[in-house]
């Protein structure tokens, strides 16, 4: 039996902390953010991949895929979560995975890792094992150092039974979230770590790119 999965990568920030230029449109090695991040999901077992984007960067994005069969491009919301919620409306599938534009350097193989867990979990983040001793600070004053064993650093893809998260973001709409695992957590339902890798990193600053380049450069 064919489940169908889709993908929802959210795109519609304003960069306000990468500078003038919207991040996804940067480019590393002559390709756009946006563009390595697509293409590891169109290489993927994802049925259809749906941007949820800035309007501003909404023509930039049709040129970048035109060619791109698995891709629709649509208007994001205000909020991370509201993008989110405009990309499920338009979604008719089975499983559904959520993933950060500004991620890149996520690979083929950890999408494909995430839909066949789902199937089985219904939940899921991937996330790293915390490798920083981690403190607890009130008023710049070190309160307690935290056990780092239990604790994971959060990163996407994350990957539903579609009516699950469907149903977690009807009833807390509104409300700003930005992980959408947390939203099912907040609802008390089980949601499951799948291992992810360093290199996943989040485009947040010019810092990054060049962080990202090196990746390449390695043929990450």
């Amino acid at each position: 039996m064919h489940f169908k999965v889709n993908a929802i990568i959210p795109a519609g920030g304003t960069s306000s902390r990468f500078g003038n230029k919207n991040k996804l449109l940067e480019k590393i090695q002559e390709k756009e953010v946006i563009k390595y991040t697509v293409e590891a999901f169109e290489a993927s077992d994802v049925d259809e991949i749906i941007i949820c984007a800035n309007k501003i960067i909404i023509d930039e994005l049709n040129k970048i895929f035109q060619n791109s069969p698995k891709v629709k491009i649509i208007e994001g919301g205000q909020t991370r979560q509201a993008s989110v919620y405009n990309g499920l409306n338009a979604c008719e599938c089975d499983y559904v995975l959520i993933h950060d534009g500004a991620r890149p350097m996520i690979s083929t193989e950890l999408v494909n890792r995430a839909i066949e867990m789902v199937k089985d979990k219904k939940a899921l983040t991937v996330a790293t094992k915390t490798i920083d001793t981690i403190k607890e600070v009130v008023e710049g004053r070190i309160i307690r150092t935290i056990d780092r064993s239990k604790l994971y650093n959060t990163q996407t893809p994350q990957a539903f039974e579609y009516n699950l998260i469907k149903q977690a973001h009807e009833k807390l709409y509104g409300r700003n979230f930005t992980d959408d695992a947390g939203m099912l957590e907040e609802l008390g339902q089980t949601v499951y770590i799948l291992d992810g890798s360093y290199k996943n990193i989040k485009i947040t600053t010019q810092n990054d790119i060049d962080i990202a380049a090196v990746y390449l450069d390695r043929k990450y």
